[in-house]
């Protein structure tokens, strides 16, 4: 007779919330195809190892598990790092965090969003490319790295001469942090995803895979076209006025100090 007890109940539930975020997090970042290679591959293992009790492939299915772990350890560590972030930045940790933040800094987080509203619709109408990241949980120091570190405050006219078409900083992503500009000419992870409009470029298709590996906010200005867009999560939001683009970098940004 099988015994079945509220432990196991909450032995499943734990496991189908694991499940439903890695399922999650595996798709922002555009990986859902190895997440459905890898569930395969557990489920013969239990199956073999488990339930037909297998010796011959269950003992070699063991050997694979044990380094695979490693494997995809390795392979996933920044949606790993992403993922223990959002565990953390939930629920009480939260609240938690509300308790030392400044009166003051909503009213600076608006000022520096306005900025790069501003300096967004400006570069809009001359058609001056531009890719502005907005860091959010998860931190972006690798990112830095790869271009000009310069930490420097957020202003209209340092923005608009950053992304100058003659500026050897242009063509580079802008990473935005802690209320400064920390890093200017940034190289991003590149997203491969073949459902992207082809009208979109390389800015965007860089900004996609920001969002898909981060939890970054990334905003484009096109070369091409002028519009304005912004990838989060993921996903994008294109053609945005600048009552959009306030709002939805508002919203965004609200939990996070930039």
């Amino acid at each position: 007779m099988i015994n079945f007890g509220i432990k196991d109940v909450i032995d499943i539930f734990i496991i189908a919330v694991m499940l439903f975020y890695i399922y999650k997090m595996m798709k922002s970042s555009g990986t859902l195809s190895l997440f459905y290679g890898v569930l395969i591959f557990f489920v013969l293992w239990v199956l073999a190892s488990e339930i037909f009790d297998m010796r011959l492939t269950g003992s070699i299915l063991d050997k694979f598990m044990g380094i695979g772990l490693i494997v995809l350890v390795v392979i996933f560590q920044d949606q790993i790092k992403r993922f223990l972030i959002d565990i953390g930045s939930h629920g009480r940790m939260k609240y938690f965090r509300k308790l030392f933040k400044h009166d003051g800094e909503p009213e600076a987080r608006r000022k520096d969003i306005m900025a790069v509203v501003y300096s967004c619709m400006s570069m809009s109408k001359t058609k001056t490319g531009a890719l502005i990241v907005f860091q959010r949980k998860v931190p972006l120091t690798t990112y830095e790295a790869t271009g000009d570190l310069i930490d420097a405050d957020i202003n209209v006219r340092l923005i608009e001469n950053i992304f100058f078409k003659n500026s050897p900083l242009h063509d580079g992503a802008m990473i935005i942090a802690d209320n400064k500009i920390k890093s200017v000419g940034c190289i991003l992870p590149v997203s491969h995803d073949m459902d992207i409009p082809k009208e979109l470029g390389l800015r965007h298709r860089a900004a996609l895979g920001m969002s898909q590996a981060t939890d970054a906010v990334c905003v484009v200005v096109s070369e091409e076209t002028g519009n304005i867009s912004v990838a989060i999560e993921g996903k994008f939001k294109i053609k945005l006025s600048a009552p959009d683009l306030e709002h939805l970098l508002s919203e965004a940004l609200s939990d996070s100090s930039i």
